[in-house]
């Protein structure tokens, strides 16, 4: 499977989540976000980009549903938006080091 379906994926996930959704939603996010980014870990991990795998596996550990941290709504969307954009800007990145 291709990484930037992925991180395009969880971008959208996790921007929508800025907006007031229901409940439902923001655990549907945290369960396919830890999906995802442990999914990311390993591919990451496959390819020997251990700082990209810990980082990775640091988010994955961040939105687990099982054991919740408890950041508060306003907290939790600066790191929604800050996550979000962040896995735009690595797709930017990383097609420009492709081109080269």
């Amino acid at each position: 499977m291709n990484n930037s379906f992925i991180k395009i994926g969880l971008a959208i996930l996790l921007l929508l989540c800025l907006i007031n959704m229901p409940y439902g939603y923001y655990q549907f996010v945290r369960f396919i976000s830890m999906c995802g980014f442990a999914y990311l870990a390993y591919s990451s991990n496959e390819v020997n980009k251990k700082n990209e795998a810990f980082v990775y596996i640091g988010l994955a550990i961040l939105f687990q549903p099982f054991f919740k941290i408890a950041l508060g709504r306003t907290i939790w969307n600066v790191v929604d938006l800050i996550v979000g954009i962040g896995l735009i800007i690595s797709l930017v990145l990383n097609r420009k080091q492709k081109t080269n």
